[in-house]
């Protein structure tokens, strides 16, 4: 007998996430199946709760709320910043996405939201926030160790909702 997926399980998937108009933002096909362990935070809450109870081999469409996925977009987080501190040799235009930095160094993609006299609007919600996104999942494997913690090297972003 199988045992349903709870969390704290290490399991692994292929999915497609999708739009509610059905544009493919992201999937596995073609690839390794995606490992996780479900509810420690890896993956949206939103995929964490559509394998939970699912055994090997299952397979389901889950609608995700932006509440569950990569939340409201909002204000808050178009940032302005001086024009001063634009290199002059750079194009700027409304709609340009543009690579920031956060306190750590750490990457962070941002869309030109508005340009004004003495700063730049820049967005920085994440592209798929405010949402509703769709996936297809099927679960592959369960009993699998866990992969140590580990930093990554590079901005890859998969839109599943992995943080990388």
């Amino acid at each position: 007998m199988t045992t349903a997926i709870q969390s704290g399980d290490t399991i692994s998937v292929h999915y497609t996430g999708k739009l509610e108009n059905g544009e493919v933002f992201d999937s596995s096909e073609g690839g390794d199946p995606l490992k996780f362990t479900v509810g420690t935070g890896q993956l949206i809450k939103g995929f964490d709760t559509a394998v939970t109870g699912m055994k090997v081999g299952e397979k389901v469409t889950a609608n995700i709320p932006p509440d569950e996925g990569y939340g409201q977009h909002s204000d808050e987080y178009i940032i302005e910043m001086p024009k001063a501190g634009i290199p002059e040799d750079m194009e700027i235009e409304k709609g340009l996405q543009i690579h920031l930095q956060d306190q750590n160094g750490q990457p962070v993609p941002g869309i030109i939201h508005e340009i004004l006299d003495e700063v730049v609007k820049v967005d920085v919600n994440h592209p798929l926030s405010g949402k509703t996104l769709v996936f297809d999942i099927e679960i592959v494997e369960v009993g699998l160790e866990a992969d140590a913690p580990h930093q990554h090297a590079d901005d890859h972003e998969c839109g599943c909702g992995h943080e990388h």
